[in-house]
């Protein structure tokens, strides 16, 4: 069975949707049959370089929430995280586009399934437990290198924009076909789907059933609350991390 795992690192569902999926599938009795691929989503294509505004501060003044509830979001995110065992401190600044850091991914692919899961649980620690500035691509080297990545062939990956660009586009072409308007987002064998950073059983459940069932079109069978928020559909307080509304046309 094949797991696909549409992510960002912007995103802070993924990071906890990622240490939830690994405990599903630690409890799912064929565990060792399943090949887990993570691929490529960007919250915000159109983001630019890093505005060093705090992530609360930017929620607040672009859409529409109070300062209070800008804090009080972040803060149940935070909870959340610290209830999987997982770091995440306050006071995190936008990093900008994340295009470059999913371009290195796939680099890190290249080098085999255990180098890529080192380099993105690096990138997750350093953006939401270490609050170190992604958009500097000093701070991507050193944490690319600390992942076990060569640091030259590093330095090349970020200075070369075509490097891997290809790639990143066929998986978010892939989840537009999809139907994937936010993360995180699992698809079991191209024949279920799970929307959001759900409970660890969620997973489990979903693994039984997509073992267990015939070949067919993608159902999701768990997905986010789907509250009113900040991105244009759920917030990111509820599970899921969703596009701008513009953003949920064609990818390029």
């Amino acid at each position: 069975m094949r797991v696909e795992i549409w992510s960002d690192i912007a995103c802070p569902w993924c990071y906890i949707g990622k240490a939830r999926f690994e405990k599903g599938l630690a409890a799912f009795a064929h565990r060792d049959e399943v090949e887990v691929v993570h691929r490529s989503f960007e919250l915000d294509p159109d983001a630019g370089a890093p505005t060093g505004l705090p992530v609360t501060r930017l929620l607040a003044d672009k859409y529409g929430l109070t300062p209070e509830q800008a804090e009080a979001a972040e803060a149940r995110v935070a909870e959340t995280a610290h209830g999987e065992g997982l770091g995440y401190a306050s006071g995190r600044l936008m990093n900008g586009s994340t295009f470059a850091l999913h371009r290195l991914l796939h680099h890190a692919k290249r080098q085999g399934p255990a180098v890529h899961t080192a380099l993105l649980d690096a990138l997750y620690r350093a953006n939401f437990a270490e609050l170190l500035p992604l958009g500097d691509p000093e701070t991507v080297v050193s944490v690319a290198t600390g992942a076990g990545l060569d640091e030259a062939e590093v330095r090349r990956v970020l200075a070369d924009e075509d490097a891997y660009a290809a790639d990143v586009r066929s998986d978010e072409r892939e989840a537009a076909a999809l139907g994937a308007t936010g993360v995180p987002f699992f698809v079991l064998d191209r024949r279920f789907g799970v929307s959001g950073g759900q409970p660890a059983e969620v997973f489990t459940q979903a693994l039984e059933q997509a073992y267990a069932a015939a070949g067919g079109p993608v159902q999701v069978v768990a997905a986010g609350s789907g509250a009113p928020g900040p991105h244009g559909g759920a917030a990111c307080d509820d599970g899921t991390c969703d596009v701008p509304a513009h953003r949920t046309e064609d990818v390029p």
